[in-house]
């Protein structure tokens, strides 16, 4: 089963992809708006400014521009920054025709608008056909075909067991899920709560402030997806505490990285210019922030995170704040 995929977006994620794609015999086209990126790519037929030592399969191809990427094209696959993707979606939709289908794997919520990817795609493609990926995955694990499992997610199950098939290999596994809103909630607010761990072990502390942080974590995710129309089982899956797992536990995730300089006392601007890449969670925190006071929900941790990296306490304050809270029995009112 060849498909012709266009991959917009040459960063780690779309780099890794485009890598297991071709290598499981589909032709993959790959652009990127940076076009010193792009020949960096054709010439050292690696990326190594964002994947090092993954080489490309002779068949990926490089495009230089989008529209031929995308022309003739089974799948157009979005790996763009989440606060990015309204753009890059405008810069493709000339090119887009109703049969294609779209997948999202980026992770996050629109700052201004409030508004999940889906959202986006919708507003601007209302029969769009829209899958997103996501789960527990490191670029540099999937770059390296090490085992990995991720959700398909779509309104249509057909849509979703397509994408399942054309990116299911020995090393990744695709599991299918009809809850668009809870996979990408799970996905976006993650990062919050990894910024956190990451400030955590920055600060020196332990193992039990980092599981006490994901548990509780996990609950407020839960709770904004329950209010936002979520299926609560999709948080104890790959999307929810799966994802979780992985980047507030690994060096390779972004977000934790990020958290650990601040939580050593490094500006978070600082902190963010130093990884070197887009760390989602910096900007899904302002925008979760926001739409919880919107809807009226609690998200104790997010909240702290959110006054940490606007510089407004310190992380030691945050902490002092989460640990003071009014006592309450563990599950009292726990999706309310």
């Amino acid at each position: 089963m060849n498909k012709k995929i266009a991959v917009i977006g040459a960063g780690s994620w779309g780099t890794a992809l485009s890598v297991s794609l071709s290598g499981n015999g589909h032709t993959v086209k790959i652009w990127d708006l940076d076009k010193v990126h792009l020949k960096e790519l054709f010439e050292n037929r690696e990326n190594i400014r964002y994947l090092p030592e993954v080489k490309f399969p002779d068949t990926l191809q490089i495009s230089y521009e989008v529209r031929e990427a995308i022309e003739g094209a089974d799948i157009v696959l979005f790996s763009v920054p989440a606060q990015h993707f309204r753009s890059a979606l405008d810069g493709a939709m000339s090119y887009l025709k109703p049969e294609m289908v779209l997948v999202n794997v980026a992770k996050g919520i629109e700052q201004k608008s409030l508004k999940r990817l889906s959202e986006i795609a919708y507003e601007k493609l209302p029969n769009a056909r829209y899958v997103v990926l996501s789960g527990p995955s490191h670029a540099e694990e999937v770059g390296r075909a090490m085992p990995t499992t991720l959700v398909a997610a779509s309104d249509e199950k057909e849509l979703a067991e397509y994408i399942q098939d054309v990116f299911m290999t020995e090393c990744l596994r695709i599991y299918t899920n009809s809850d668009v809103i809870g996979v990408e909630l799970g996905g976006a607010l993650k990062n919050i709560i990894a910024l956190g761990a990451g400030i955590s072990d920055g600060m020196g502390y332990g193992d039990n402030a980092k599981a006490a942080l994901m548990t509780r974590g996990i609950t407020e995710i839960a709770r904004l997806g329950d209010k936002l129309g979520a299926d609560l089982s999709t948080f104890s899956g790959l999307t929810g505490i799966g994802d979780l797992i992985v980047t507030c536990t690994s060096m390779h995730s972004r977000n934790r990285r990020c958290g650990i300089m601040i939580g050593e006392g490094m500006n978070p601007s600082e902190a963010t210019q130093k990884v070197g890449m887009v760390v989602e969670g910096m900007y899904t925190t302002d925008a979760a922030y926001e739409l919880a006071k919107q809807v009226g929900v609690e998200m104790p941790i997010t909240e702290q995170i959110y006054q940490v990296i606007n510089q407004k306490i310190d992380a030691r304050e945050a902490v002092k704040r989460l640990m003071s809270r009014q006592k309450k029995h563990e599950t009292e009112e726990l999706f309310k």
